[in-house]
């Protein structure tokens, strides 16, 4: 197995790690907790497992057939191309949840064997740019550990974390600019530096450590900043630099239009 091939397996292992944390959460939740509203507007838990589901399926399809990926998303682009996520999900939520989770571990499996697949060198395509095997189960396991985050949210638990955050970290950190440019602003010249102690207690860093604007704290808070699951107020993180300090207020790791982001907990 090349190191690149290696790797691939690496993060997939991650994403079914996660997912499967997640499923321990929902396996058990009766009707009743299942229609348990979480923190995402108008989205109950079978809203966000939901979107899981149906968001690994179509990126299953993408990984295998593209272009079968690429009707569905003239399709949804032509049909309701501002709602189609919250469409499907609206949709999906409506099934019995016997089927909603039977309909996840379906598709979750379905996408990790399809990623173990993909040829060297071949890219992915996607709503936004194609991406790499490797890379699309980054992406995959970003938003399965945010609306894994939202479900626990919901159910009033805590979910320990794990260093698989580092995969979260690291989009964060890659989508500086996306950010910037979602938001009508022009990003920064220079690179900041990020320092960011992992839930295993090891420092992650990514950066010139001479950078001028720096980014510092908990990698757990870190990702739900970049996520957009907390408001930057609750969180244990430290910007230095008026560049970082602007960049704390729009950080957004997920495709689509800016988030709306979260209140202060104690708001």
């Amino acid at each position: 197995m090349t190191d690149r091939a290696a790797a691939v397996y690496g993060v997939v292992a991650d994403l079914e790690a996660e997912s499967d944390q997640l499923d321990a959460l929902v396996a058990d939740l009766d009707d009743a907790g299942w229609a348990t509203p979480t923190p995402a507007p108008g989205w109950t838990i079978a809203h966000q497992i939901a979107h899981l589901a149906w968001t690994d399926e179509v990126a299953a399809i993408a990984a295998t057939d593209p272009d079968r990926f690429t009707e569905l998303v003239t399709e949804a682009l032509q049909n309701s191309p501002e709602t189609y996520v919250d469409d499907a999900a609206e949709a999906g939520a409506g099934a019995p949840v016997e089927e909603i989770l039977a309909g996840w571990r379906l598709a979750r499996a379905k996408l990790a064997d399809a990623l173990r697949e993909v040829p060297q060198g071949v890219k992915i395509p996607w709503f936004g740019p194609p991406m790499s095997a490797a890379s699309m189960a980054t992406a995959r396991l970003m938003e399965t550990w945010a609306h894994g985050l939202d479900v626990a949210d919901a159910l009033g638990v805590t979910v320990l974390p794990s260093d698989r955050i580092r995969h979260v970290a690291h989009i964060g950190v890659r989508t500086r600019d996306f950010a910037y440019i979602v938001n009508n602003k022009v990003p920064p010249a220079e690179p900041f530096h990020y320092a960011l102690t992992s839930p295993s207690g090891e420092l992650w860093t990514w950066g010139p450590e001479d950078a001028s604007n720096i980014v510092r704290g908990s990698a757990l808070d870190f990702c739900q900043l970049v996520t957009q699951r907390r408001a930057v107020a609750d969180l244990d993180l430290e910007f230095v630099g008026h560049d970082a300090l602007e960049w704390s207020g729009i950080a957004q790791c997920f495709a689509g239009p800016p988030g709306a982001g979260r209140e202060p907990r104690g708001a």
